[in-house]
């Protein structure tokens, strides 16, 4: 398939701790007319073993993408994507930091960290769903994502 995903069911994980932001970001997606999976974790330490397959998530499919927040319980953020950007075998999987963060020091550490694009949130809920719409058009319509191991997608 050359550009996109439309047509094609991909597996989004959203890494997001506020409710408010998950739900909000639900609506957007189902508004949408692109098939995805929005799988959600709520903590560092659950998306990386959603990521790894392991406990609960041992059946979980690999992602094609991951929009990751920052601020998050157990396991911050910026481990997660350094530890994901420093495997050889997850490397490959666009990882969108969303964050309420407009700290110069967190831009700077993610795109150390060879985050693929850094998005901040912004507090008026319309806006929040515009931009997630945006993302998700820009993302999974426009973008041709790395296929899965094995060239499963």
């Amino acid at each position: 398939m050359t550009g996109g995903r439309r047509g094609d069911a991909a597996d989004i994980l959203l890494v997001e701790d506020n409710p408010g932001d998950v739900r909000l970001t639900r609506e957007a997606f189902e508004r949408g007319n692109i098939s995805n999976e929005l799988h959600v974790v709520t903590d560092g330490a659950e998306a990386l073993d959603f990521c790894y397959r392991r406990g609960a998530y041992e059946d979980a499919p690999r992602p094609h993408l991951v929009l990751l927040d920052l601020n998050l319980p157990k396991v911050d953020g910026t481990e997660v994507l350094e530890r994901l950007k420093g495997d050889p075998d997850l490397k490959s999987i666009p990882v969108v930091v969303l964050t309420s963060s407009e700290a110069e020091t967190d831009v700077v550490e993610s795109y150390e960290l060879h985050t693929n694009a850094y998005l901040t949130k912004p507090i008026d809920p319309d806006e929040f769903v515009d931009l997630v719409r945006t993302f998700e058009d820009f993302w999974l319509t426009l973008v041709k994502l790395p296929p899965r191991e094995g060239g499963d997608r």
